[in-house]
């Protein structure tokens, strides 16, 4: 059964946003090839996002930039890994809407958009679930000793191998349900920023980076504090909001888009 669920939870990442994909291809009849150009703007959003966040990194350890004091450096950290998220993929979204999605300004372009954008980000964690998982299985049929790891490694080794192991079940799906949220909070985010055009106002891009820092700051800071079940069930009130947020703006999708230098 612990093969069975933690296998189940990296399917389910990865079906997930092909599911949506299809639902809304069939659906909204929207063409996959937005879901594709989703993809291609995550992948462009941390080309900038992941190096940024490795040399922030290199430039505390090497006190070129000062640390925060120890009973901030949790607050700290949520705020900077939250603006950067932000800032990095809303930005993205926002220069292939104004680079290459010139005529796909309508609501149900934005869902199958964010789509892909959250799409490929559930598919990769999901493929890294069942890779994982793979390895895990066999470490614990091969036996640590065979790698003839240091004494200190190995009792690390050991001790993640049983924590992998003894989690239960249903934490092992936390996975596929957190996925879930982040594709909710993905088509709101992608619907946002579509209002930067449609309604001619840079606001709502700064809106979108705002939220999206919001949502992931919270998110680091209650997984440091609360928990991951706790966290969860904070992530899902804000993808309840989410789903307002998606319909609230589903209103202006039959109007054509207001003349726009954005």
């Amino acid at each position: 059964m612990p093969i069975f669920v933690r296998s189940l939870n990296g399917v389910l990442m990865i079906l997930l946003p092909i599911a949506l994909g299809f639902f809304l291809s069939r659906k909204l009849r929207q063409p996959w090839k937005l879901f594709g150009i989703g993809a291609l703007t995550f992948i462009a959003s941390q080309v900038v996002h992941l190096p940024l966040l490795y040399g922030l990194t290199a430039l505390f350890k090497a006190k070129l930039l000062p640390n925060p004091p120890v009973e901030w450096s949790l607050t700290f950290n949520a705020v900077l890994l939250g603006l950067f998220a932000g800032l990095c993929e809303e930005i993205a979204r926002y220069l292939v809407y104004r680079l290459f999605l010139k005529e796909a300004r309508t609501w149900g372009n934005a869902l199958m958009f964010g789509a892909g954008h959250g799409g490929l980000e559930a598919i990769l964690l999901g493929l890294l679930v069942i890779v994982t998982l793979m390895q895990m299985i066999t470490l614990r049929n091969l036996g640590l000793e065979s790698l003839n790891l240091p004494a200190d490694q190995l009792a690390i080794a050991q001790k993640q191998i049983v924590e992998y192991w003894s989690a239960p079940d249903y934490a092992a799906l936390l996975g596929a349900l957190e996925r879930l949220f982040a594709l909710i909070t993905h088509l709101a985010l992608t619907v946002i920023v579509l209002q930067t055009f449609t309604r001619n106002s840079i606001a709502y891009l700064l809106l979108a980076i705002a939220w999206h820092a919001i949502i992931d700051g919270v998110a680091v800071f209650a997984v440091g504090t609360v928990g991951p079940y706790w966290t969860e069930a904070i992530i899902a009130v804000f993808a309840l909001v989410n789903l307002i947020l998606i319909f609230a703006f589903r209103s202006g999708d039959a109007a054509s888009p207001a003349p726009s230098s954005t």
